[in-house]
């Protein structure tokens, strides 16, 4: 194929930040009219290669070249003008803006010397109409779905004139319902003739809405491949480097003594309703119980309870044996608590402080790490090296901020500092959202391991597969209450969705009894 039938074509880029290679040396190139997703490890250099392509970041050396024509893109404004335009994984918006608004910001048109927002209006809603975007343009930004603001940024990159749409991790954020909204939008545009380039890890979503892809590792071009040619399986090896195991290996638990015991726990949400209502569930020694359900059922609550961040209103938590009900989060995480927070961003990092002083905030204020109040930063910096290098966590240093490591790093750095305090009950919440199948595999091996070191986990997630894959006992949760108990050997998808639906035990085996189906 001749280079003038590439829309985009990045060659030998080379991106470097001191002595580490972000990107070294990758070719990439975009038909017309194609959907070509990028596919590498948290930390491959994905995104820095796409900051590149969308002038936020200059290369160290190589070229980029559209149509066959050399191009310098000093800046995001070049990259608008040249038609590139980017969807970030965090979106760009202004709450208290409408989402013309927000759309105009930065290239706003004039009447003369006057904004004319009308004009602005009228083709912000030709846009909309045009792909199938379906956004009022007089909405706040605030008061709209994480989903809709995701198609105002599209809507934004297509006012500017785009015709090539990086799409960042766009489906991190959404539903299950929305991803099928967002493929449906991303077939429309390439049908217009737009190229579309997708980071992502997710397999599933290559296999559905991708053309080619390419593979970059560990900051270097592995290849490019036709989607329809290969399986999830070799993409997921080819972008680990490795043979990859989507099932979680491990032999039949032995539950020893209860080490998490809650009773008739009642838990209200913040706008003082009751989540969790009068649960009741143990966790013993050497088992993983997983909690299926629907998000927005008392997950939350339920855990933000049990790790001293949230009231309780009645009801007992003992940990073993002993009433750790209502407890600081500090005596409840000295008296044996590990805990993965979901939202690693909120609760399990301070992203400005270097990753070092990260991994010590669980026990900076014993020895050897303080002394009467005084900091030993070399004995935090050693302590931080060991997990790094323990746990595969992938940094420039261990002084870098938390903040510039990718998500799944982030991820591996808080379950580093966790599990090596060596936790009686280790208590994880989505352990694996937003993280590449290598990184998944490697949290999975990790839980079952405390387990098999007769530690009791409580793991929290909304995905089924995960829960399915790990879990020895399995507890569905709907509206704060436990409905039914099961054994993820004797149970399918669909009992399990019966349950997360409000139906009990006996309700869902007799539909799917009338439905035909067993879980066999």
């Amino acid at each position: 194929m001749t280079e003038e039938q590439y829309v985009i074509e990045m060659r030998n880029i080379t991106k470097q930040f001191g002595t580490f290679k972000a990107n070294d040396n990758i070719n990439l190139q975009i038909r017309k009219g194609e959907i070509h997703a990028l596919l590498g490890e948290n930390g491959a250099g994905k995104s820095t290669l796409m900051n590149v392509l969308s002038g936020l970041l200059q290369p160290t050396s190589g070229e980029i070249l559209m149509d066959g024509q050399k191009v310098e893109i000093s800046d995001p404004t070049k990259a608008n003008h040249l038609g590139i335009g980017m969807v970030h994984q965090h979106f760009m918006l202004v709450d208290a803006f409408t989402v013309t608004e927000n759309i105009i910001l930065g290239s706003e048109p004039t009447s003369g010397v006057t904004l004319d927002k009308k004009q602005a209006r009228a083709e912000i809603e030709r846009l909309s109409k045009e792909y199938g975007l379906q956004v009022d343009p007089d909405a706040y930004v605030r008061d709209i779905s994480v989903g809709m603001q995701q198609r105002v940024e599209i809507l934004k990159t297509l006012y500017r004139g785009a015709n090539v749409l990086i799409f960042d991790e766009p489906t991190a954020v959404l539903t299950p319902q929305e991803i099928d909204e967002l493929i449906e939008i991303m077939n429309g545009l390439v049908s217009e003739g737009k190229s579309i380039i997708l980071i992502t890890h997710k397999l599933d979503e290559i296999k559905k809405v991708a053309d080619r892809c390419s593979v970059i590792r560990r900051g270097r071009y592995i290849g490019t491949v036709d989607v329809k040619e290969v399986s999830s399986q070799q993409l997921a090896d080819m972008m680990v480097g490795r043979s990859v195991s989507f099932k979680t290996d491990k032999k039949a638990a032995v539950p020893g003594e209860t080490v998490l015991s809650i009773k008739d726990l009642v838990v209200k949400e913040s706008r003082g309703l009751e989540a969790v209502k009068k649960l009741s569930l143990d966790v013993r020694r050497g088992e993983v119980v997983g909690i299926a359900g629907i998000d927005g059922n008392g997950q939350s609550e339920l855990i933000q309870a049990l790790t001293g961040l949230r009231k309780i209103e009645s009801g007992t938590v003992t940990l073993n044996g002993k009433d750790i009900t209502g407890k600081k989060p500090r005596q409840i995480t000295e008296s044996g608590v590990g805990h993965v927070p979901e939202d690693r961003h909120k609760y399990g990092l301070i992203l400005e402080l270097a990753l070092s002083e990260n991994i010590a905030l669980q026990s900076y204020y014993h020895p050897p790490f303080s002394r009467s109040g005084i900091l030993n930063h070399g004995e935090i910096d050693t302590y931080a090296n060991r997990l790094i290098e323990e746990y595969d966590v992938r940094t420039t240093s261990e002084k870098a901020p938390a903040g510039s490591l990718s998500g799944g790093n982030q991820q591996k750095a808080i379950i580093a500092r966790e599990m090596d305090r060596d936790p009686d009950l280790l208590i994880v919440s989505q352990p694996t959202r937003g993280l590449d199948v290598g990184a998944i595999e490697y949290i999975h091996k990790r839980l079952v391991e405390q387990r098999d070191k007769n530690k009791g986990v409580l793991l929290v997630s909304f995905e089924l597969d995960e829960i399915l894959n790990v879990s020895d006992r399995i507890a569905v949760i709907h509206a704060g209450e436990i409905t039914g108990i099961v054994d993820p050997k004797e149970t399918s998808e669909n009992e399990l969705g019966l349950l997360m639906a409000g139906y009990t035990l006996e309700e869902s085996r007799a539909e799917l009894q009338k439905a035909g189906e067993t879980n066999e």
